[in-house]
């Protein structure tokens, strides 16, 4: 699973998703990209889900780059218990995602299996997505 080596604080507020991603909404490295198109917390867990999906169905061929990274610690009290003796304990690790943003990367395969791939790891995260192209994003995602 991916997660932080070491942080600053322990536990965070919830803060909020509310605004399109400023940075990090162009392709970079790959030819082909996972765009979000709505805000959501992404687990640790279903990055990786989406980053298996990715590469065994391009049988690692290509390059894939995971753009995204699980840096927000998330607590949960347990169930049945009563209001109050403080914040509950630390559960997952989330990336917090904004509409726009890039999320994985791909170069190296061919047009067709590269979104077949991306459609793949797009059905193991939790928000709507769209898959896109160096060709459609040339000046960021609207």
């Amino acid at each position: 699973m991916l997660m932080p080596k070491r942080v600053k604080r322990r536990k965070q507020f919830r803060g909020s998703m509310t605004g399109k991603a400023m940075r990090g909404n162009t392709l970079t490295y790959g030819e082909f990209g996972l765009v979000a198109t709505e805000p959501c917390w992404i687990k640790s867990n279903q990055i990786e889900a989406a980053r298996i999906a990715l590469t065994r169905y391009t049988k690692r061929t290509g390059k894939v780059w995971l753009k995204i990274f699980p840096d927000k610690p998330v607590t949960a009290k347990p169930a049945e218990t009563r209001m109050g003796s403080g914040k509950g304990t630390l559960e997952y690790w989330v990336a917090v995602v904004k509409p726009g943003r890039v999320m994985f990367e791909i170069a190296g395969v061919s047009e067709e299996q590269a979104r077949e791939a991306l459609r793949l790891a797009m059905h193991k995260l939790p928000c709507k997505c769209k898959i896109v192209s160096k060709a459609d994003l040339e000046g960021g995602v609207s």
